[in-house]
């Protein structure tokens, strides 16, 4: 370090094991010129393309493991890997995974509890210890928060599998329990998410991480969405009281109502705790291919379209500002973020079959998409 702290670039060079790399990088790319960069090491390579994908994605493999990441990009007509320390990122102790699950489970019991009695919320039941009956307790875990927590995990854990698939440090799923103490409409969590150690290599990984949780949730949330309407009553207009929640449908939803359910002119479905989580599971699904930052839209659409993912990203926020979506379309150009970083390998393509799944993933965004989800009549 220099006399005011800083890390000179002779110690970086030191840091980054230059003999290793050199070794490394030079035995799958042969390289003409390195030089220091601010944060690492820049690797001029000859590419061959035939062979770059697979022998790049060793490369990282082999790298990853002594801490380093590498990165490729064309820069002003050369072949460029940048090699980089791997950040120090401290893994939460697995025990905090199993107490967020645990806390969801009883968020989401709760919340069923409270859909069986017919309210809304904690406050607005006149004996609170009715909602820790035990036969209110079980119908809340078998017809509420089993069927949505079978969709979230299901949903985590097709992310979780394609991330161990392509051998990206991943977390287990992060649960967020809700305690129903909102005003009226409550479903007990926020959802749950995964944390990557890594970067995502290359457009191929990043697509089927992206994919995987969407689709996974999607196969479950359409049949506990039929078995949920099968079950639900079919009510007049006149009988729902004013002040009284009405939820939004998206396309699937009103098709399946149509498929499974005879509904007559001036009658709507009332539906039970088994179709409200197949109407949040499906909810959630398009929420999450929703084509900006991080989100698995965000993941996909960048897989496909490369920069050009952030005008995706901005049209899907206009749309939520002119739809009941304003507040989450704030949460995304705040906290979210519209662009989608790169992966390591920006340069390798998608093969038909993504290409393919990626309409599907359009699709189902469209079909499971609800414009305004909640009025109150």
């Amino acid at each position: 370090m220099d006399s005011n702290g800083k890390t000179t670039q002779s110690d970086l060079l030191n840091s980054l094991d230059l003999d290793f790399l050199k070794q490394e990088i030079g035995k799958r790319f042969p390289f003409y010129d390195y030089r220091q960069t601010s944060n690492g090491i820049a690797f001029f390579c000859n590419i061959d393309k035939s062979v770059f994908n697979t022998r790049f994605a060793d490369l990282r493999e082999r790298l990853s493991k002594d801490g380093f990441i590498p990165l490729f990009r064309h820069d002003h007509g050369e072949d460029v890997i940048y090699v980089m320390k791997k950040p120090n990122k401290k893994e939460k102790p697995f025990w905090v995974n199993i107490a967020l699950l645990v806390a969801t489970i009883i968020t989401t019991l709760l919340t069923g509890s409270l859909l069986e009695l017919g309210y809304g919320d904690l406050q607005s039941v006149p004996q609170l210890l009715d909602v820790f009956q035990p036969q209110n307790l079980l119908a809340g875990a078998l017809f509420f928060s089993l069927p949505l927590m079978s969709i979230l995990f299901i949903h985590e854990m097709g992310h979780y599998y394609f991330s161990k698939k392509h051998h990206l440090q991943t977390s287990f799923p992060f649960f967020i329990p809700v305690p129903p103490i909102l005003p009226g409409f409550n479903i007990g969590t926020f959802g749950a998410l995964i944390s990557s150690g890594d970067p995502m290599p290359d457009k191929k990984t990043l697509f089927d991480v992206g994919i995987s949780g969407p689709i996974a949730g999607f196969i479950v949330a359409v049949p506990v969405t039929i078995l949920g309407l099968i079950t639900s009553e079919i009510v007049p207009f006149s009988n729902l009281p004013a002040g009284e929640t009405v939820l939004g449908t998206s396309l699937l939803f009103s098709i399946l109502s149509s498929v499974f359910l005879s509904i007559p002119q001036g009658f709507a479905i009332d539906l039970n705790s088994i179709a409200f989580a197949g109407w949040i599971g499906l909810l959630i699904t398009s929420i999450n291919l929703l084509p900006a930052g991080q989100l698995d839209g965000g993941h996909i659409f960048r897989a496909v379209f490369g920069e050009k993912q952030k005008y995706a990203g901005w049209l899907a926020v206009i749309i939520m500002v002119f739809t009941g979506w304003w507040f989450f379309a704030f949460i995304i150009l705040l906290l979210v973020g519209i662009n989608h970083p790169p992966p390591l390998n920006d340069e390798s393509e998608l093969d038909s079959k993504r290409k393919l799944l990626f309409f599907v993933a359009v699709a189902i965004l469209i079909l499971c998409f609800i414009p305004f989800p909640i009025t109150i009549i």
